[in-house]
C-alpha cells in the first residue's frame, strides 16, 4: 500500500485551515498531519512532523508565509512548500519562488485544483498560473540574461527540468549520476542568479533558452 502523502496547513483563518482539511480527507491519498496559524508555528511543526507538503498561505501573523517558507526549506529542502493564498501580485510570487516554494494557488481554486496540485508539488513540478508565469517572464527578460554561458550538458538539464522531470529522472534521460545532475543544477543556479528550480525554469523562459512551459499547470 502506498504512503499517504502526508500535509500541513497554514493559514490564519480557521475557516480555510477546515475547508483544505475537508477537501484533503475525501482522498485517501492525503494525511493533514498537522495546522498552524503563524509563521513561526508552522517552521516548528514543519521541522518536527516533516511532512511532504506545506500548505502555506502568504500574510501571516508575525513572519510571513514567504519566510517561514525560506526557513523551512534551508531546513529542510526535501520538505515541499506550496503558496495558497488569495494574493497573486507579483512580487508575492516572485517573493515565495525566491524562498524555495514550489508553486503558488489562489485560495478560490476548487478543491479539485488543490489536489492536483499538490500531486504536481509532490512529483517535483511546479504550479504557477499561466498568466502569473507570463507576467513573471516579462519581468525577468527585462532584468536581463544569465550571468555567465551554459555549458551544453547544463541546457540539456534545463531543458529537462522545464520538462517537470525530477532529479532521478533526468540523470536516467542523460545518462549520468544523480549527485552530477545535483552539481549541473547548482551551476545553473549560480549562472542564472536564482536559488530555486522555479525560478531557473522562469528565467529559462525568459531568456529564450527553454521553450516548454509543460513544468507549469
Amino acid at each position: 500500500m502506498t504512503r499517504a502523502i502526508r500535509v500541513l496547513v497554514v493559514d490564519d483563518h480557521a475557516l480555510h485551515r477546515d475547508g483544505a482539511r475537508q477537501i484533503l480527507a475525501q482522498d485517501p491519498e492525503f494525511e493533514v498531519v498537522g495546522e498552524a496559524a503563524t509563521g513561526e508555528t508552522a517552521v516548528t511543526l514543519a521541522l518536527r512532523l516533516r511532512p511532504d507538503v506545506v500548505l502555506m498561505d502568504i500574510r501571516l501573523p508575525g513572519i510571513s508565509g514567504v519566510e517561514a517558507t525560506r526557513r523551512i526549506r534551508e531546513a529542510d529542502p526535501a520538505i515541499r512548500v506550496l503558496m495558497v493564498s488569495a494574493y497573486d501580485d507579483d512580487e508575492y510570487v516572485r517573493g515565495a519562488l525566491q524562498a524555495g516554494a514550489s508553486g503558488h494557488l489562489s485560495k478560490a481554486a476548487p478543491g479539485g485544483e488543490l489536489v492536483e496540485a499538490i500531486r504536481l508539488v509532490v512529483e517535483g513540478r511546479s504550479v504557477v498560473r499561466q498568466d502569473v508565469l507570463a507576467r513573471l517572464i516579462a519581468t525577468q527578460a527585462q532584468e536581463g540574461g544569465t550571468r555567465d554561458e551554459l555549458s551544453r550538458r547544463e541546457k540539456a538539464v534545463l531543458e529537462l527540468l522545464s520538462r517537470g522531470l525530477p532529479n532521478r529522472a533526468i540523470a536516467a534521460e542523460l545518462h549520468i549520476s544523480a549527485r552530477t545532475v545535483e552539481r549541473h543544477c547548482e551551476n545553473l543556479y549560480a549562472k542564472l542568479a536564482v536559488h530555486t528550480r522555479t525560478e531557473a525554469v522562469v528565467r529559462a523562459l525568459s531568456s529564450g533558452l527553454v521553450q516548454s512551459r509543460d513544468v507549469f499547470r
